[in-house]
Parts: structure tokens; sequence; C-alpha cells
């Protein structure tokens, strides 16, 4: 793969609103890179969604580090959770990256786009409730934690995302953790996990015909600009009021959604 000037730039577009999203929402920013590269870059072939899905697993490396850094410099990681999060999460996300290579690329695309809807609804439900998700106090217990991490890894190694796009959500409905406890908590365990994540996904992509180093190209474009838009995100995330950061996270992702959606026509 060999990208002009243009594409450079484009991707960088890429890197940074991706990097936003993920700090801004802890998500790891997988759900704005895919549909954006099936945008900008179009495909090859039915499995090109595996390389752009090794990509970016591997920008959320880049994103979630700083943003991690950002809201622990906040006080608002709960170093408390993470010894129940981080084994669970690593080991289901392996499973859901091998069982991620069964799929067509069509179909985990397919998969992505009504994940991306189902999230959409769940924050205007949100959004629309007049009580805290949390107003019952938090239950972190040791199953309920492990129950989080388990649905977190497998959905983000099936799907190609960081994780976080199910933890915040998972801490917030089972765990009854805080949004914004819940939003660095996921950028600290997506530090560890999505490492392990992009390593099996990028070693299974010559299985599927797919270059190793045009997804490393990709990731390396967006890596730099993702980090710059991880720690804005980050500092937006206690900057900003909770209803306005979850609904900047929903009309983005609505967004992506439309233009993956597009991109399956």
């Amino acid at each position: 793969m060999q990208l002009s000037l243009l594409e450079l730039g484009e991707a960088g577009v890429i890197g940074l609103a991706a990097g936003v999203l993920g700090g801004l929402a802890g998500i790891g920013g997988s759900m704005i890179m895919l549909p954006a590269l099936h945008w900008v870059f179009g495909e090859k072939d039915s499995h090109t969604h595996h390389m752009y899905m090794a990509a970016a697993m591997a920008v959320n490396v880049f994103v979630s580090f700083p943003a991690a850094m950002r809201h622990h410099r906040n006080g608002a990681v709960r170093r408390d959770l993470l010894g129940a999060l981080v084994p669970m999460t690593l080991v289901s996300m392996v499973v859901g990256v091998l069982t991620g290579n069964l799929f067509n690329g069509e179909v985990l695309k397919i998969g992505l786009a009504l994940f991306l809807l189902a999230y959409c609804s769940f924050n205007v439900w949100r959004l629309m409730s007049k009580t805290g998700i949390d107003a019952e106090g938090q239950r972190t217990t040791r199953t309920r934690l492990l129950i989080s991490a388990l649905m977190t890894g497998f959905v983000g190694g099936l799907l190609g995302l960081g994780g976080g796009v199910m933890l915040v959500p998972a801490l917030q409905m089972i765990c009854r953790v805080p949004l914004k406890q819940a939003i660095a908590t996921s950028s600290a365990v997506i530090c560890v996990t999505a490492i392990l994540g992009a390593a099996v996904k990028m070693a299974s992509l010559p299985s599927l015909d797919q270059s190793v180093s045009d997804a490393l190209l990709l990731a390396g474009v967006m890596a730099p600009t993702a980090m710059l838009g991880g720690v804005i995100g980050a500092q937006l995330t206690h900057v900003l009021p909770t209803r306005t950061v979850r609904l900047l996270v929903t009309v983005l992702l609505l967004v992506a959604a439309a233009r993956l959606s597009g991109a399956l026509g």
C-alpha cells in the first residue's frame, strides 16, 4: 500500500478524531476509525475489514495510554477494580479475535454497524433518564466485574474495538460506577488489553490473505494524531458536564454508523 499526501492527511485526521472520541468516552476510538477507513480507503476484497481492524486495534494502544495518564492525574481511575477487570478482559479478547477471524469481513462490518446503533440507543435512553445510573449505590463485586470484563473482551476482540465501548456501560449498568470513573478506568484497562488484542489480530492477517505491513502503515500514520487527540479528549471528560459528554459521544457515533452503512452499500 502506498499513500498519497492527501491520504496521509486524511489518515491523520481519522487518528485525531478517533483519539478525541476515545479519550473523551474511554472507548478506544475504533468505532470512528473503522467506518472512516472504509470510507476513505475503500476495500480490495471481502477480508479488507480484518486489516482495518488490526490497524485500529493497534492505534487503540496509543489512544488509551495518554488518556489513561490524564485520567489518573485527575484521580478518576479506579485502581481497586483493575485486578479483576484486566485478566478476564485479556483472555476474552483473545477468544473474541480468534472467533472474529472465522467470519467474512462483510459479516463483521454488519455486526459493527448494528452494535453502533445499539450503543447509541443506550446513550439516548440515558440522556432521557431523570435518575443517575449509579443512584442505587455501587455494586463492584468480583462477579459483576468479571461479567463486565468477559463481555468487554469478547465483543472488543470480535469487532476490532478497544473494548471500552462495552466496559463503560457495563461498569455503569452492572457495577453502578459513575460515568467519569467508568471512562477513566476503561482507558486504563485498554492500555493493557489493546496490546495483546492488536498483536493477535496482526499475527492472524496472513492467514486471511491480508498484509501486516499495510496494517502497520495505517496504524503508524494514525497513531501520532490519535495520541494528541487522546490527551485532548481525556481532558474534556473532566471539563464538560456528564450529559454533554454523553451527547457528544452519541452524535459522533451516529455519524460513524452512517458512514459504515455507506461503506456497506
